[in-house]
Parts: structure tokens; sequence; C-alpha cells
């Protein structure tokens, strides 16, 4: 009987006859239907791109394109300033604090520039670097955005649930930031960003681990409860000292909570576009894999096992296999323990492996979103069972931000 899977790959195979792996395809279809869903689960409040789960320009744009979509949220300054003078967008907001000395010095010698990008703070001392770069009294005035820690610490500091982000954890920290900032000359504070991590980036409904999930799903909803009146109070502390043109939360894994909490104006997702792996351990919602690579066979060392040229494409974060490549199709597939993917070889064994033969493609999935594109120059965008066009990542244009 031959499945959806089945059909997918085969799908995939007449599309992509005519090239040589290693690539990278992106399914449009699967591709939009995720803008679609992540628009609806955002309930009407703007979706924020995270560029980093993307890097390449013309999907950002497509993404920007569709109702629902407004501003980007880069990973570093250099990025920021480059996606704004090649007009993917007017309205950029920095991730991360930045020590970028030769980015701040070309922000500061811009009007538009100074316009379009906003920085994130959470200590003065970045403030401080921003004018050793260039004076208040020589520059337009530079927008700022404060990060808010957003982990739940249910016993004070001795339990730490979420990422090591801003030292400002409190809203009465939040609002002494504030009023810092806005005695700065030479800044303006125009927005206040809380991630969730705890929620947004981490799955709910690990695969073969039902209480592992009901624990994570207990920690999410008391994390929620506690985040929601801490947000609340942080942006009433801040809007004392300030307007706030936006206060940003969320990422993917959190689209339909974080827009529900009323302080928050915009949510920020990125990864549902393409689907990666590690978002198949969410209940609530799962994207619908749009994003894979594939690499050729290139030898049978036994009658049960294929091994493919190269394939360690392996996502950042904690060592574990969650942050493994998954051979996707044919399904059946599984990585031998003692190597895993290897950099320049990966055997695979498993029912499907049996069937492939020399010269075969293996198509796998990323554990994660944009981490795909710093492994390949461009992304081949198919409609049906055709190569529609073909576009740059970042690294195809020769950009590595970090």
């Amino acid at each position: 009987m031959t499945t959806e899977r089945d059909k997918l790959r085969e799908r995939l195979e007449r599309a992509t006859a005519h090239l040589d792996p290693p690539y990278a395809v992106v399914d449009l279809a699967a591709f939009d239907a995720n803008a679609v869903a992540l628009t609806d689960r955002a309930a009407g409040k703007p979706l924020r791109l995270a560029s980093k789960s993307i890097r390449s320009r013309a999907l950002a744009g497509r993404a920007l394109g569709r109702p629902g979509w407004r501003g980007v949220m880069a990973f570093t300054l250099a990025e920021a300033i480059w996606l704004a003078r090649t007009g993917v967008t007017d309205d950029v907001l920095v991730a991360y604090p930045t020590v970028d000395r030769t980015a701040l010095a070309e922000l500061t010698g811009d009007a538009t520039l100074a316009r379009t990008v906003t920085l994130m703070v959470d200590d003065p001392g970045q403030l401080d670097l921003v004018d050793a770069v260039r004076a208040p009294t020589g520059r337009p005035g530079v927008r700022v955005c404060l990060d808010l820690d957003a982990s739940w610490r249910p016993l004070g500091a001795r339990v730490h649930i979420g990422v090591r982000r801003s030292p400002v954890h409190s809203a009465r920290a939040a609002g002494a930031l504030a009023a810092a900032v806005t005695r700065r000359p030479g800044f303006t504070l125009v927005g206040l960003m809380a991630y969730e991590a705890q929620i947004a980036g981490l799955g709910d409904a690990p695969p073969g681990q039902a209480a592992l999930g009901a624990a994570i799903r207990a920690v999410q909803r008391r994390s929620y409860r506690e985040l929601l009146a801490r947000r609340g109070a942080a942006v009433r502390a801040v809007r004392e000292h300030a307007d706030l043109e936006f206060v940003n939360g969320g990422g993917t894994g959190s689209v339909a909570a974080t827009s529900a909490d009323p302080a928050v104006t915009e949510v920020t997702a990125g990864s549902g576009l393409y689907g990666p792996t590690l978002f198949d351990g969410y209940r609530v919602w799962r994207p619908t894999p749009a994003a894979y690579f594939a690499c050729a066979v290139v030898r049978r060392p036994t009658p049960g096992m294929a091994t493919v040229h190269g394939g360690g494409w392996i996502a950042s974060g904690p060592p574990a296999t969650s942050r493994l490549p998954t051979p996707w199709l044919p399904a059946g597939l599984r990585m031998v323990g003692a190597e895993g993917a290897g950099e320049v070889q990966t055997p695979l064994t498993g029912p499907g492996a049996v069937g492939l033969r020399v010269g075969d493609r293996v198509w796998f999935r990323h554990a994660k979103a944009g981490e795909l594109c710093e492994r390949v120059n461009e992304l081949h965008l198919v409609v049906g069972d055709e190569v529609v066009d073909t576009v740059p990542t970042y690294r195809g244009e020769g950009r590595a931000f970090l």
C-alpha cells in the first residue's frame, strides 16, 4: 500500500531528479500552509518573523508578504542592517544585545537605519558602549527594547526553569531599567520583549515519554500563569516611563498562548514555517514539514545497511539524539548508534535500508529550522512535483552572521 510518505518521496524525487545531492528543498505548499496556521493561532495579533529560523531573504519576503506578518526579529545587528538596506523590512528588532562596534557605527551614522532598527538592552553598560562608539550629540536617536527575563523561578534564585537571558526578571527591575534608559540622552525606549523559552521552545509531548510530557505540561501551565501576571506588571512599570510601541513575546511553540496575554501586542514565529523535527514533540499544534535535505547513497556495507555521503547536519543545543537530523524518506530508516550522523558518511539501517541502492537519495529533516541553511548555498523551492525557483540562503549570499 502506498502511504503519504511514499507519495511525498516520489514527488520530491521527480522534482529534483536533475540535481546531485546534497541539496535542500522547501515545499512551498507546506510553507504557506504553516504561515496561515500561525496567523490563525495568533488570533489577530501580528507575527514578527524570526530571521534566524529562515536565513533566506527570498523566503523571509514570502512570509512577510502574507497578511498577519509584520517586521523581523534579527539575531545580530549586522544582519539587521543588511536586511534593512536590502529592502526586506523597514522594522527590525535585534533579539540580543550587541557589542559589534562596526555595526553600531553604521547604525548611528545613518538616520534612516536608526529609525528602522531597534536594539535589545538589559544593562546600562550596553548603552555606554553605544555612546562610546558615537556620542549622543553626534548621532540620531537610537531605538531600544528592554529584555525581560521570562524564566520561571518557583523557589527564587535556587530554581531556574527556562533559558538564561536577561538579568531583568521582576517588574520592579524592568521599571528601574526603563527609568535609566529614558534619562539617557540619545536613546528612545520603544519596546519590551519577554521570550518564554520553557513554553515556546520545549515540546510538551516528547515521543514515547508520556510521564515526561505530563510533567512538562504541568510546569508550563504554572509558568504561564506566573508570567502572565509578571509580564503585565512589568509592562505597566515600564509604561510609567515610556510610551511603548510594542510588547513582544513567544515563539512558534506558544503562538496561541502568548497571543492570549493581554499585555502582548505581537508574537514572534519562524521555525514553524519550515517544520523541523523538534516541533514533532508538541501536542497543541505541529507544523507540516516543509524543509528537507537529500543525501546520496554511496555504498552498501551489508545487505541491511546503506551509507549516505555526509548527513551530519547536527543542530545546536544540549548534546542529545534530539539534535540529530532524522532520516525521513524512505520510511523505516535509523542511524547506527556507534556512528550517528557523520561528517562525511552516515550509515543507515532498518527496513527502509534494504531496498536502497547506490545512487538513491535519502531525505532528511533537520532538528531545527534555519540552521539547515548554514549547510547549503541555495534552497530549491518545490510546488507539486517540480522545482519552481532556486533562491540563495544567507550562506549563498556570502553572509555568516553568527
